[in-house]
């Protein structure tokens, strides 16, 4: 009897298991993305002292940014300019700092990376459209996104808003769904705060209108990733 019992039990079982979802076959996950945001990074000594540089970098003859793919110029994906030279010894510091913290939070570690950055600003009418910061090449070293946030204020520039975009993939299926269908959340590019997240995630810079179109007036940012640091290839 115990066994007749033991077997109709287990034929229930894969009944139940080979019965069709009653999930609907348009359902979508949304994910969110973390973003770990603190204000008042630097101090208002810092940040002003590192604001003046980045003027002074803003007012000389910067190349225009480019994009992963190739290191290529492409105004219909990318429009503003950058300084890789541009040095923030006091920021690296500040990052070290927290990155403990900012680990744990994100489920990474770097341990033992090392940082690329360079200055970007905005002006009027530029923008980031979507992208990822990881890819082939040396960006695949990348395990963390940083970035910090300066401008005069009041805040002389409208827009510029960093879009994080969630996770949404198909319940049934394996792959992505159209920009349509992604959410996001919009982070303000406020004067003296970073905000890390994973490389992985989609993003963008929102469009910036900057009435005045002086340099000085620009949004700027000091855009970096944590990176592991590269093996050399064996002679």
């Amino acid at each position: 009897m115990t066994s007749e019992a033991t077997m109709a039990r287990s034929d229930t079982t894969v009944e139940a298991s080979e019965a069709p979802s009653l999930v609907s076959m348009d359902a979508l996950w949304r994910l969110p993305v973390t973003v770990c945001r603190i204000s008042n990074f630097l101090g208002e000594r810092a940040s002003g002292a590192l604001l003046e540089r980045a003027i002074a970098s803003a007012s000389g003859a910067l190349p225009p940014s480019t994009v992963r793919v190739n290191r290529e110029v492409d105004p219909a994906m990318r429009r503003s300019r950058s300084d890789g030279d541009f040095a923030v010894p006091e920021l690296l510091s500040a990052i070290e700092d927290v990155r403990e913290a900012v680990e744990q939070t994100l489920g990474v570690s770097c341990e033992g990376t090392e940082p690329s950055y360079g200055l970007n600003v905005h002006n009027d009418g530029d923008f980031y459209l979507p992208h990822q910061d990881t890819g082939p090449g040396p960006a695949a070293q990348r395990l963390l996104t940083f970035v910090y946030y300066l401008h005069r204020t009041p805040r002389p520039f409208q827009g510029g808003h960093l879009r994080v975009f969630d996770v949404v993939l198909p319940v049934h299926t394996e792959g992505s769904v159209s920009w349509e269908d992604r959410t996001w959340r919009d982070w303000e590019p406020e004067h003296d705060s970073i905000v890390f997240f994973r490389p992985t995630a989609w993003h963008e810079v929102r469009k910036v209108s900057c009435p005045t179109k002086e340099p000085a007036d620009s949004r700027f940012a000091v855009n970096g990733w944590l990176c592991r640091p590269e093996i050399p290839n064996p002679r």
